[in-house]
């Protein structure tokens, strides 16, 4: 899609000059990728982006186009791209000590457990270190298993909880599953439907609720007031958990909560989080009661690199950055301000059908019409996706038809770089309505 030179005028200034790339050529690259890399992975846009570097909320491609990032490595770079508080951090640690056993004791582990237990609940104060969101939900659904003796466990609609085989069961999305028995029933349920089904179909026995505070791969869809709290009391009244899956809504993106529960009215049993925990760095965490705790001391438990000197090291280095930066308040800020510039498109264009989130965790669906809300054709989905990021936007996409635009930047971006955003997809979807 072309675009207008009063379009690309705007790009907002940046002090950043990117250095000229000296690697791989794009050619080279995508013969590499297609021949010997995951042939199931995805390059989302018609051209693949190459991206080269990166600063906070900017990315440049190998040609030293610079973009503004409005997806975040799938909602992971939490604070910035190689934001100088964690770069000094990491290089730091990195004379001192990369790696050695948590069976030893190390200073960067106890400290950062310290830490990030101080901004969660006082009950919630044992922590498990790994090293991705999956592998975070896997242990958890352990956890409620042993805990509570009793196997099911309950999801919902849209939900996503990673992809590994424990997992899979949990995650409502056909594109992410395979055809591979799970050991997990997902059932889809109003609060009102979850005693009866427990009662006749689970034989009065549950395990644990899981439950993202808005959904993110499910297209930021989130609960009916009031509805989680009344939802988890219902599971407790049954002996299961609630766990929280705060992989994609921790660390104040909602803006008003440093966690999603927070603004939920409920506090869980379990927390599992990951993604903005390192800002790409891969670390992940489990916290949870001394009393599941307890639970899992019928065997030894152990993970090689969760809560290393690194991953410790950079886990309070964003911590640090969160505060000093003010990441959460701007989380709010900025993000209700983007929600209000959003639904302008909404009211300016037939197709966009519905904008919804909190926070920096925002989704815009859209639709052939408002009146029928029919998902968009994929098409004009991939051309409209296309001319952002042609137009130096990149957004990322969800929802069950893939038809809901996904804006989970990193918390630092600012009013200007939101109003390059819009007006770059005002001009992108005038010329595809």
């Amino acid at each position: 899609m072309k675009l207008t030179n009063s379009l690309l005028g705007k790009l907002p200034a940046y002090a950043v000059t990117p250095k000229p790339h000296s690697g791989p050529s794009f050619e080279s690259v995508h013969a590499t990728r297609k021949t010997k890399l995951n042939p199931a992975l995805t390059t989302n846009f018609s051209s693949p982006l190459y991206i080269t570097q990166g600063s906070m909320q900017w990315l440049w491609d190998s040609e030293g186009k610079r973009y503004l990032d409005l997806f975040g490595g799938i909602v992971t770079v939490s604070v910035g791209h190689c934001h100088p508080k964690v770069n000094k951090a990491l290089e730091e640690q990195l004379s001192t000590l990369w790696h050695t056993t948590n069976i030893y004791y190390h200073p960067k582990i106890h400290e950062y457990v310290e830490r990030l237990t101080s901004t969660l609940p006082e009950h919630l104060c044992c922590a498990y270190f790994v090293n991705s969101g999956s592998e975070a939900n896997d242990l958890a659904m352990y956890m409620a298993r042993l805990h509570t003796k009793n196997y099911d466990i309950i999801s919902y609609r849209n939900a996503y909880h990673g992809m590994s085989p424990y997992t899979m069961g949990l995650t409502a999305h056909s594109p992410w599953k395979f055809p591979l028995y799970t050991g997990s029933e997902i059932l889809l349920l109003r609060h009102s439907e979850i005693v009866p089904v427990i009662r006749k179909d689970l034989g009065g026995k549950v395990a644990a609720l899981f439950a993202e505070s808005i959904q993110g791969v499910g297209g930021a869809v989130q609960f009916p007031k009031g509805y989680l709290k009344k939802a988890v009391e219902k599971i407790r009244l049954w002996g299961g958990l609630y766990v929280a899956d705060e992989v994609q809504t921790g660390f104040g993106r909602t803006g008003t909560h440093f966690w999603g529960f927070e603004g939920h009215g409920v506090s869980p049993d379990i927390v599992t989080m990951a993604k903005g925990i390192g800002n790409g760095f891969p670390m992940a965490a489990i916290v949870t009661t001394k009393e599941v705790a307890a639970s899992m001391s019928q065997a030894t438990h152990f993970n090689t690199f969760g809560g290393n000197p690194m991953a410790s090291t950079v886990g309070m280095a964003v911590l640090d950055a969160i505060e000093e930066d003010g990441c959460q308040e701007n989380s709010h800020k900025t993000g209700s301000y983007f929600i209000k510039e959003l639904e302008k498109l909404r009211e300016e264009f037939e197709i966009v059908g519905d904008v919804r989130g909190k926070g920096l965790m925002i989704g815009m669906e859209m639709v052939e019409d408002k009146k029928s809300k029919t998902p968009l054709n994929p098409n004009k989905i991939m051309q409209l996706w296309d001319g952002f990021k042609d137009g130096s936007v990149i957004v990322g996409r969800g929802g069950l038809a893939g038809n809901v635009f996904r804006f989970k930047p990193p918390m630092c971006i600012n009013k200007e770089d939101v109003d390059f955003a819009i007006h770059v997809m005002r001009d992108v979807l005038s010329k595809t309505q």
